[in-house]
């Protein structure tokens, strides 16, 4: 009898121990994290106070110099009104209700000067959390250097029309940023970036601890890094777009090189690495998605994949699924501006519009190539040849000292092989103004992205009254280039042939036609506008300053 016993507490022993261990080694794990967050909060306590003290200064020298804190231009208060009156315990017109909140909200977003569409995004989501918390303090962790915080909001009021409260803003000033770049990493990119977004987010924590964290770029590991050293910080994010999908997932056996840069890779020993390497991430990346309290995605596409991929690892309730707020374009500003109708017809030229950062996926080279197939066919047409030949405008951000300079280079030497640049314009960095201008004058936009996550360019377009013409894929198939019932609101291709046919279709649409298209899209782009935004991202970011609450009258307590 005493000899069985002992293989029989083995087992137990070992029974035990393989429950035990793991669930100790999670709580050593997160004891020492908790402490190494209690260090960080303590050491930056004083940069934290002296932040706060320096916005209170500032405000005051700001109402000195203004009747009061404007945090609009006047032609938009009428919108506004109504965002502020749909916004429960909002008094309305910029004052704060009563108790009103006065914490710090820490903006993940390291590439705050790129002047893309997830830039507006963030902008636009710091003017409305202005609008809503005016004692609030809105940090941006951002690693542009050579910008000073008056020469980037002149950039975002001139590059977004975005004017915003300067005393409340503060940038705080990143020394790690090189480890989120992709040419950093040769090999395991996806994977390498994400660990290099943590070293990031701890450089971040130790200029300031937030009581509130919000990741607007798409580095979900940092929400996770948060939880970890900041239990009780609440956290939300802005996906743009998931850093890996399913979509990803099944191009590895795409065999016609239309989806993505990665389409067809998943052939032989490389390709079944590859295969397992990503279907790896993706588990860790829900893993790290489940920990976000409050998750918010910017279009249906987006949206479908981060349920996939965050779900399963979320808790129930509504308050953890990810909800949809399409991103803020300037539908209002745009409608003021220009006009749409058939007496504008004629301001209108035979001109394609692309508004895109220079980026790789933007996929820049099919809208050239489809170009010049237009303006060959069009040569051969007699009657077309009558007509004045397109023209093809490529206005885009480029982040200087970055490849993107170089593939503006790139795309110059291949619109001159097409045989195009004549035709073709390249307008890099362009000011809001200018932007305006070609959208009053050109009669088709065009977008090339396969799985665009939205498509801010292309509600620009609609809002302008062009004819969209856009890869029949993601955001622009799903939610903008639409039938609302009323009638297409613009056209939809895949490959070069088809977005040259696209082109000569929207250009050859009879006047009457064109205006009635003209004023679908419009109607269709009021789903998109900056006021509505604004009264939806309140109401999600409203939830994370209730968590916040209890966290910063516990700290009040402690300090009294």
């Amino acid at each position: 009898m005493l000899s069985m016993s002992k293989p029989i507490t083995t087992v137990i022993a070992l029974i035990v121990a393989s429950f035990l261990v793991p669930k100790l080694t999670s709580y050593f794990v997160g004891y020492v994290l908790c402490s190494v967050g209690w260090y960080i909060r303590a050491k930056t306590s004083g940069r934290r106070e002296l932040i706060i003290s320096r916005a209170r200064i500032e405000q005051e020298e700001w109402r000195s110099r203004h009747s009061g804190p404007s945090l609009g231009r006047s032609g938009e208060d009428e919108d506004w009104e109504k965002v502020d009156k749909l916004v429960l315990g909002f008094a309305g017109n910029g004052k704060p209700g009563e108790g009103e909140w006065e914490g710090i909200i820490g903006f993940f977003h390291p590439f705050c000067n790129a002047g893309g569409g997830g830039e507006r995004v963030l902008w636009a989501a710091v003017k409305a959390t202005q609008r809503r918390w005016p004692r609030a303090i809105c940090a941006i962790y951002t690693g542009d250097h050579d910008v000073t915080k008056a020469a980037m909001l002149e950039r975002v009021e001139t590059r977004f029309n975005i004017e915003l409260y300067p005393p409340n803003v503060v940038l705080l000033y990143l020394t790690t940023r090189k480890y989120l770049l992709g040419s950093t990493y040769p090999y395991l990119t996806l994977l390498a970036q994400s660990l290099g977004s943590l070293i990031v987010a701890y450089d971040a924590f130790n200029l300031l601890v937030p009581d509130i964290f919000i990741d607007t770029m798409g580095y979900a590991f940092t929400i996770a890094f948060s939880k970890f050293l900041f239990p009780l910080v609440p956290t939300g994010a802005y996906v743009h777009y998931p850093t890996i999908s399913t979509d990803m997932l099944e191009s590895l056996d795409d065999k016609t090189g239309l989806k993505g840069l990665n389409a067809g890779a998943g052939v032989g020993r490389k390709g079944y690495i590859k295969r397992w390497y990503w279907l790896a991430f993706a588990r860790l990346y829900g893993w790290v998605g489940g920990k976000v309290d409050v998750a918010i995605c910017n279009s249906s596409w987006t949206s479908g994949h981060i349920k996939a991929i965050w779900g399963p690892w979320r808790k129930k309730g509504d308050s953890k699924q990810p909800v949809v707020i399409f991103p803020p374009t300037a539908v209002s500003e745009i409608e003021r501006s220009i006009e749409v109708n058939a007496s504008t017809e004629q301001l209108r030229e035979r001109t394609i519009l692309y508004i895109a950062q220079f980026r790789p996926e933007k996929n820049h080279p099919l809208v050239l190539r489809a170009f010049a197939r237009l303006l060959s066919e069009n040569s051969k047409n007699p009657v077309s040849a009558a007509q004045s030949i397109p023209k093809l405008i490529l206005i885009g951000s480029v982040r200087h000292s970055s490849p993107d300079e170089t593939r503006v280079y790139n795309l110059r030497l291949l619109a001159r092989e097409l045989h195009i640049s004549d035709h073709t314009t390249f307008l890099c960095d362009a000011s809001w103004p200018a932007i305006i201008s070609h959208l009053r004058t050109a009669s088709v936009g065009t977008n090339a992205m396969w799985n665009e996550h939205f498509g801010i360019s292309v509600v620009e377009y609609q809002a302008a009254g062009l004819i969209s013409v856009v890869h029949n894929s993601g955001g622009p198939r799903e939610d903008i280039v639409v039938d609302l019932g009323e009638g297409a609101t613009g056209f939809r291709a895949t490959t070069e042939e088809e977005f040259a046919a696209a082109f000569q279709g929207a250009l050859a649409l009879p006047k009457e036609e064109k205006v009635a298209m003209r004023a679908r899209a419009r109607e269709s782009a009021r789903r998109f506008t900056e006021e509505e935004f604004a009264r939806r991202w309140i109401v999600e970011v409203e939830k994370l300053v209730m968590m916040a609450k209890p966290q910063a009258s516990r700290r009040n307590v402690i300090r009294t």
